[in-house]
């Protein structure tokens, strides 16, 4: 009987050992799945981050056409692309200052300039191209 104990417990603890292995295994799977899908929500949100700074850059180029094309332009304009939208308001100032609001917004993710333009003829003068939260 002493026999048959001592050839059970090898089978026994290689058992444990296997299970032990298994879980540990199993943990550290999980651990790099979640690491991964935090890792790509972050990347997504920069990449979002990164199109909205764009379009909200696209948005005071127009305005500066805009101004350009007429002088006395002021008001808002929203535009819409397949990767978000944008919007640009302009405001006068005293003599040919201008002050142009911009946005781009991507999904959540919503960037803004604040441009300062202090002459527009013969050329227009940006004083100040700065983002603002």
């Amino acid at each position: 009987m002493d026999n048959n104990k001592s050839q059970q417990s090898p089978a026994f603890i290689t058992l444990i050992s296997v299970l032990i292995l298994s879980a540990v295994g199993l943990s550290v799977s999980v651990f790099l799945i979640l690491f991964s899908v935090g890792s790509s929500r972050n990347s997504f949100s920069s990449v979002q981050s990164a199109q909205a700074r764009l379009l909200a850059a696209g948005c005071a180029e127009s305005a500066l056409e805009q101004i350009r094309e007429s002088t006395s332009y002021s008001g808002t304009t929203n535009l819409s692309f397949s990767q978000g939208t944008c919007s640009y308001t302009v405001a006068l100032g005293v003599g040919e200052a201008r002050t142009i609001s911009a946005s781009g917004t991507v999904g959540a993710v919503v960037r803004r300039l604040s441009i300062s333009v202090t002459a527009i003829n013969p050329t227009i003068t940006v004083s100040s191209w700065q983002e603002v939260p």
